[in-house]
Order: C-alpha cells, then sequence, then structure tokens
C-alpha cells in the first residue's frame, strides 16, 4: 500500500504569529475614533451621517465586488470600513452624500478592487479617491466654503489657505497649542491632531503601522518647512504649523504607511517618508493646491517599487577555491 506522505508548500513567510488583516483594521478603525469622535461633536449629525454613509457604502461596493468577481466575500477583514474610514476623516461635515459614494466607489472598486484587492494595489485607495475629488469637485471640499454655517470659538478659515494666500502674519492668531487641540477648520477627522497623534503612536507601539515612514514624513515636513521658513518667515509659515495644519498628520500616519504602497526595508522607507514630507511643502509652498499631502503621497507610492530594490549589502566574502 502506498504510504507516500504528501506535503503541502506554500509561499513566504513560513511563521505566521497568529494575527491577521482583520485584527489589523480593527485596531486601525478603533486608532481613528480618537479623532473622529471630536469632528461628530463638533460638527453634529452631519459628521456622524458622512462617516456612516462613507463606511457603509465602501463595504457594500467591496461586497459586490466579490459577487461580480466571483471571490470569497472579504467584507469581515474590515479593510474596507478602514478605507470609508479614512476617506470620511478627510471630508468636510457637510460634503453631499452622493461626493461620499462616488469617493468610496473609487477608493474601494479604482483604487482596490482592479488591482486584485487588498495587497495588489501600488496607490493608496483613498489618496486616488481624495485627488479625483479634489480635482472633480473642488468646491464640494473647499472648508471654508462648506463649513460657512458653523459658529465657531476661533477664526472661521482654513489655516492653510490664509497662510498661502496671505503668509505667515494672517495666521499668527493660530497657536500651535490650539492647532494641536482642533481648534481650526478641517475634515472630519483630520483636524484634531492630538487624537491622530495618540492614535497614530498606540498602532506604532502594536506594529500595526511603521514608525520609520511616519518619523521620516513628520522630519520630512520640518525639515522642509524649516528651510522656506529661514529664507523668508515673512513669506513661509513655521515648521509646526505645517505639521498641525491640513492632513499632515493624517498623511503621515493613516495614508503614506499603507502596507502594499509602502517600503518594506529600512532605507527605502527612511528616503520613502522623507521625500513624501519634502513633497508636501513643496506643494504648499510653490504648488497650486493648498494642501499637498494627497498628491504627494500618490507620489512616493510610485516610487515605492524603485526605492524598494535598495538593499543592503549580503553579509560575508566571495570564497576562492585553490
Amino acid at each position: 500500500m502506498d504510504s507516500t506522505i504528501k506535503l503541502t508548500v506554500s509561499h513566504a513567510p513560513f511563521w505566521h504569529n497568529g494575527s491577521g488583516i482583520s485584527q489589523k483594521s480593527y485596531n486601525i478603525l478603533l486608532a481613528c475614533l480618537l479623532a473622529v469622535i471630536p469632528g461628530i461633536y463638533r460638527y453634529g449629525y452631519p459628521a456622524l451621517g458622512a462617516v456612516t454613509l462613507s463606511i457603509g457604502s465602501a463595504v457594500l461596493w467591496e461586497f459586490l465586488m466579490n459577487l461580480a468577481t466571483r471571490r470569497p466575500v472579504s467584507i469581515g477583514d474590515g479593510n474596507a470600513a478602514v478605507i470609508g474610514m479614512l476617506l470620511a476623516m478627510m471630508l468636510p461635515a457637510v460634503v453631499p452624500w452622493w461626493v461620499v459614494v462616488i469617493g468610496s466607489f473609487i477608493a474601494v472598486v479604482i483604487g482596490k478592487q482592479i488591482y486584485g484587492g487588498i495587497g495588489g494595489n501600488p496607490f493608496n485607495p483613498v489618496a486616488v479617491a481624495m485627488a479625483i475629488l479634489m480635482l472633480s469637485w473642488k468646491n464640494f471640499l473647499d472648508f471654508n466654503t462648506a463649513l460657512v454655517g458653523y459658529g465657531f470659538a476661533f477664526n472661521p478659515v482654513d489655516p492653510l489657505v490664509l497662510a498661502k494666500s496671505f503668509g505667515p502674519a494672517a495666521v499668527k492668531d493660530f497657536k500651535l497649542g490650539d492647532l494641536l487641540m482642533g481648534r481650526q477648520v478641517g475634515g472630519i477627522g483630520s483636524s484634531f491632531g492630538l487624537g491622530l497623534i495618540i492614535g497614530g503612536i498606540y498602532l506604532m507601539i502594536r506594529g500595526f503601522i511603521r514608525w520609520e515612514i511616519v518619523l521620516s514624513f513628520l522630519v520630512g515636513i520640518f525639515a522642509s518647512a524649516l528651510c522656506f521658513y529661514l529664507y523668508n518667515p515673512n513669506v513661509y509659515a513655521s515648521p509646526g504649523f505645517h505639521l498641525l495644519t491640513g492632513y499632515s498628520l493624517i498623511g503621515a500616519f493613516l495614508l503614506a504607511t499603507e502596507d502594499s504602497s509602502s517600503p518594506v526595508h529600512f532605507l527605502p522607507m527612511i528616503i520613502y517618508g522623507c521625500l513624501g514630507g519634502m513633497l508636501t511643502v513643496l506643494i504648499r509652498n510653490i504648488g497650486s493646491h493648498v494642501d499637498g499631502v494627497v498628491f504627494a503621497v500618490l507620489i512616493i507610492n510610485i516610487l515605492n517599487p524603485l526605492l524598494d530594490k535598495i538593499r543592503p549589502k549580503a553579509l560575508g566574502k566571495v570564497a576562492h577555491h585553490a
């Protein structure tokens, strides 16, 4: 009787630590709540509606794509929910419902599923969606226009718009502590800096995002902004201002660190993050867009395959035989 042992061979990694995609996704959702809940508190029911619609429609698009492509249903891994959450965090609270639905469609279907699903996308799906929305319906993503009906205890104008149009003197009333605590006009979950920092540190400690990318991205923003500021402090805002306004923190912690569109080796991650931070400031200061984070992330996503070819030299030496 044949007693041949059949072995199942699979690709690397061969050692699994027990964690999965769903665990990472749900932890990211938990961390995002630290910034989203203050946004819902500030903007009220419209913000809550935008968040729930974004997450719900993202999950629905994922489910429909699973059916259309005859693949196993993957909505349980939470990745589509994370995409919907991140998209909502970057939108104004009163954005039209159809913009949210179109944005989630672009992120899930165009940014992720057409490349084969999770792990196959070369670009961050949320950055793809936001870039297309910003280029197609710019007025709906203008915080100054969208949030004009809200009464704030602080200057109800996007600080990045003020800084770009009128220079640092126009934003002198915005203290760094106020920016950190979310006393600025912005997206539902992108303006409360303290919540993003706490959530990001939690994800780094748990190993769900790479600290190398986060820190190098922030260093890139700080160093580039410092160069501009030292060159002409009357024209360009301070490094601290750039770090705490716009999409800087959500870009560093949650966009640039997306697994399939970022490097896996140490030196490439450092270069990748620094380039993203530098491009962000360049686009803000000398580009046509007020906030350059989304476009900076997409550019470094393009460079990711090239950067990841940078490898350390192998240890040892060539053996010479007699």
